[in-house]
């Protein structure tokens, strides 16, 4: 039985993609709190961390890896410039 690739797994063969979506409302779903933000590794950070999205790679992979998968799951369409 052969595996038949997605497209976007077709065009991550030929090029760098950039995928693009409202990562700030998707992120919002998920209510996360200022300890969400910060996990252990920024438990005592010095400043208030929630809202830095960026950090959620580092702090909270799970929820960036969902939200990834759900835009994939939807079929993201591609550009080409």
């Amino acid at each position: 039985m052969s595996h038949t690739l997605h497209p976007i797994e077709k065009l991550l063969q030929q090029r760098i993609l950039i995928l693009d979506g409202a990562m700030g409302t998707m992120v919002q779903r998920y209510k996360l709190t200022e300890a969400d933000y910060r996990g252990t590794r920024f438990a005592d950070w010095h400043r208030d961390l929630k809202g830095n999205n960026d950090l959620l790679v580092l702090t909270k992979p799970e929820v960036i890896k969902a939200i990834h998968c759900e835009y994939l799951e939807a079929g993201g369409r591609h550009h080409r410039n």
